[in-house]
């Protein structure tokens, strides 16, 4: 959407001119409403699962933004001709499911035969203005916070080409099938500066749209990312889906990789599903932060780096 106009009303709080994960608007009363959309082709064999995945990763940008998500309406695209219907019938299950478990209602929705088969949400949340975090708000000194490991895009990969040990594929399922809710609850009952969900951009990709966006640059420290136990052996083999590749050419200008080599600088552009929250947080509150996630039991509570003055993304190794 980059040459499309950028669409201004007095009520709307944040549109899609800063990158951010969804819009939010005002209502009348003064309650904001958190609007989002998201749906993709298979990532994993399972149809039961990749609806849960795909419910996930729909509700995490409500999450996001410190909403709470209300409704949803489904998206489907289905080979009539090619695939059964009781295997959607598996994909819904597993979408309902995860609905029921955020208390998203689930109100309706379309579906269109489609070659190749696609599954997904439009998210319709709530959020206090004065509770609102974006992605824009980073400031010099606040310490950046990752809630879920990376790996999921070299995984799903590895998956489709029958590459993967159960065991991995197990993990990275159950990363990805668990919602941001603990996390965002966590990060707004403390209070932080910014925050993102780490998805298709990966998370230098997102990192970089943060920083952009409060115009301050950041350091991470490599090897303190938290990875799924397995996906540095896989990228080194070679496996890396095309999103990755395209997401590591976008930011190459970007980053100082210093001596951080592959393959852990490409898990760190890896496109992510349903991944974790990035949450830049002032370092007077971050103990309260990790407590709050720690009790929260979030897939992962870790300090990867910081914020600092100027531009651009530093990798410390």
């Amino acid at each position: 959407m980059r040459n499309s106009p950028v669409t201004r009303h007095p009520d709307l709080l944040v549109g899609f001119e800063t990158s951010d994960d969804a819009a939010v608007f005002v209502e009348p009363g003064g309650t904001a409403l958190v609007q989002t959309v998201d749906f993709f082709t298979p990532v994993v064999d399972d149809p039961y699962d990749w609806g849960r995945i795909a419910a996930a990763n729909a509700l995490s940008d409500v999450y996001a933004m410190g909403g709470t998500p209300l409704t949803a309406l489904q998206l489907v695209g289905w080979p009539r001709d090619t695939l059964p219907f009781d295997l959607l019938e598996e994909v819904i299950a597993g979408g309902a499911a995860v609905l029921e478990l955020a208390g998203c209602t689930l109100v309706g929705g379309h579906s269109i035969d489609d070659p190749e088969p696609k599954y997904g949400f439009a998210i319709t949340g709530i959020v206090e203005p004065d509770r609102l975090v974006t992605n824009s708000g980073s400031q010099p000194g606040d310490v950046l916070v990752l809630t879920k490991p990376l790996g999921t895009g070299i995984i799903a990969t590895a998956i489709k080409n029958g590459r993967v040990d159960p065991g991995v594929e197990r993990r990275a399922i159950e990363v990805m099938a668990a919602l941001n809710e603990g996390a965002a609850r966590a990060m707004t009952s403390v209070g932080v500066n910014a925050a993102t969900d780490v998805t298709g951009f990966g998370l230098l990709g997102h990192l970089h749209e943060m920083v952009s966006a409060a115009e301050v640059g950041a350091e991470v420290h490599a090897a303190s990312v938290p990875l799924i136990e397995g996906v540095l052996d896989l990228a080194t083999q070679g496996i890396l889906p095309g999103g990755s590749i395209r997401n590591m050419s976008a930011v190459i200008d970007h980053v100082d990789f210093g001596d951080v080599g592959s393959p852990l600088r490409d898990v760190l552009a890896d496109a992510q599903t349903s991944g974790g929250l990035l949450i830049s947080v002032h370092p007077d509150r971050l103990d309260f932060l990790l407590a709050a996630l720690e009790a929260e039991r979030t897939e992962a509570a870790a300090v990867i780096g910081s914020i600092v003055a100027g531009a651009g993304i530093r990798l410390l190794s």
